[in-house]
């Protein structure tokens, strides 16, 4: 089994390729905040529980490198998924 690809493990190598898409909904607010991380589900929910627990800002990094900030109180879900592939071609 491949365990090592020019001297980087491949699980950090399918770690890295891996991005999740997260919309979040925030009250009065008409639109949601949609964009791509490359953070864990998990790292992702611990930072938006702290955020409503400790009604502190959430706080995220998207995958281009830009902060999300949304107050804690405001949040109304959060959506945590991996982002849907690109079809290519005709639909039939």
């Amino acid at each position: 089994m491949l365990d090592y690809l020019y001297g980087w493990k491949v699980t950090e190598i399918r770690r890295q390729k891996v991005k999740m898409e997260v919309r979040i909904g925030v009250q009065d607010s008409a639109r949601e905040v949609i964009f791509e991380t490359k953070s864990s589900a998990d790292d992702i929910t611990k930072e938006v529980e702290n955020a409503v627990k400790n009604k502190t800002l959430l706080s995220l990094i998207d995958d281009k490198g830009r902060k999300i900030l949304i107050p804690g109180d405001r949040l109304t879900f959060v959506e945590i998924g991996a982002p849907e592939q690109r079809r290519v071609g005709f639909a039939g």
